[in-house]
């Protein structure tokens, strides 16, 4: 009997399984009059759908003309179901091919398994569980057949060294593949001593960009959409992240206290906010147009904006209003918090307002605020000419 290998194959942003037979008159021919399979002529293949139906249809039909070979298909899906977090979701081709050409040992499958649970059991938040799940999982592909669970400390800092130095990684992404390297082992297998006192690259202190109230309102008045201009007035009025923006819901805005309420936000935690009276104004003119059921921001589908779709629109109104100041929507969220500043909010409020755990995160804006320095005459200007 003819031996048929079958293995993923990703194509149009999509995944399929590939046939592959001896080149035979014999297969060539049986394989012609099987259904639901289609010839990539580029390849010089036949590929059906990867689902169960198609593939139990394909078995079906060729119980008596094929001994099937499903190794490396078996292989790639096993790891697909460990590694995906959203079973709906669409794979991505980057992800497709590492997962072929590096695939993961059985142990370490059950490794990565194993922190996936623990991050969600933790209630981690969704944006951590996928940072610290991609750097772990880039380990263990490096590992081929090697577990995890045999790393010592001095392999760890070698990885770590390896990613700064011949890699380039930024201190930050190495400073996020410390983090999931010690929840692994510290919560996941109780090893804490090992690798407790991993080396952390310095992180650069950078300051943010902030846009001055004359760019605030040229960003907004080069918006004619209403929906975009009413979604970057919601961001900057109360300093929101953009999270924050897409998750506020109709019956957040209480317009009788004149708050906004904030649900699970950064840290799982709720905050009020003021609610503008120009922002106010605009959401009923908005609402008028638009009739959001649910969330404020909706799709032409009714669902909650996208995170890409916002930052999108700040990127757009930046070009349309000439400025080129480097940054996304979280500039709205800085620039609010300096201008409060350099109007001379007291900064414990303002770290109320941002929902800041640390005063210290809030104490950035002093670096950033002319408040003081504008009052600083440069020596130039004493010179006398």
């Amino acid at each position: 009997m003819i031996t048929v290998d079958l293995k993923p194959f990703f194509y149009k942003g999509s995944e399929f399984i590939s046939i592959h037979g001896p080149d035979t008159l014999h297969y060539k021919t049986s394989i012609k009059q099987i259904s639901g399979i289609y010839w990539q002529h580029q390849e010089g293949f036949w590929y059906m759908k990867c689902t169960r139906e198609a593939f139990e249809q394909f078995k079906l039909q060729t119980k008596h003309l094929f001994s099937l070979n499903t190794n490396e298909l078996k292989q790639y899906l096993e790891q697909r179901k460990a590694i995906s977090l959203d079973q709906k979701k669409p794979i991505k081709r980057v992800t497709a091919l590492q997962l072929v050409k590096f695939p993961l040992c059985p142990s370490n499958i059950l490794a990565y398994e194993a922190m996936k649970n623990k991050l969600i059991v933790k209630g981690y938040s969704p944006n951590t569980i996928k940072n610290y799940l991609y750097e772990f999982q880039l380990l263990l592909r490096l590992l081929k057949e090697r577990s995890i669970n045999d790393l010592e400390k001095d392999h760890i800092q070698s990885y770590l060294l390896w990613l700064l130095k011949e890699q380039g990684c930024s201190e930050t992404k190495v400073h996020t593949t410390v983090n999931a390297i010690k929840f692994y082992f510290e919560q996941v297998i109780d090893r804490q001593k090992v690798v407790y006192d991993l080396p952390r690259p310095k992180k650069p202190f950078k300051l943010p960009s902030i846009l001055a109230a004359e760019e605030i309102i040229q960003l907004i008045l080069s918006v004619k959409n209403l929906k975009h201009k009413t979604l970057l007035m919601t961001g900057y009025s109360s300093g929101l992240r953009v999270s924050e923006i897409i998750h506020l819901k109709m019956t957040d805005i209480d317009s009788k206290r004149m708050m906004m309420h904030l649900r699970g936000a950064k840290g799982k935690k709720d905050r009020m906010v003021p609610l503008s009276n120009m922002l106010l104004n605009t959401l009923r003119s908005y609402y008028l147009a638009y009739k959001p059921k649910v969330y404020v921001f909706e799709s032409h589908f009714g669902e909650m904006y996208s995170a890409r779709s916002a930052q999108k629109i700040l990127q757009d109104a930046k070009k349309a209003a000439g400025i080129y100041k480097q940054g996304g929507i979280h500039m709205l969220r800085h620039s609010y918090a300096t201008h409060l500043m350099e109007s001379g909010t007291d900064i414990r409020i303002i770290q109320n307002l941002l929902g800041h755990n640390s005063i210290r995160t809030t104490m950035l804006y002093t670096h950033v605020s002319n408040k003081d320095l504008a009052k600083v005459e440069s020596p130039l200007d004493k010179l006398k000419w």
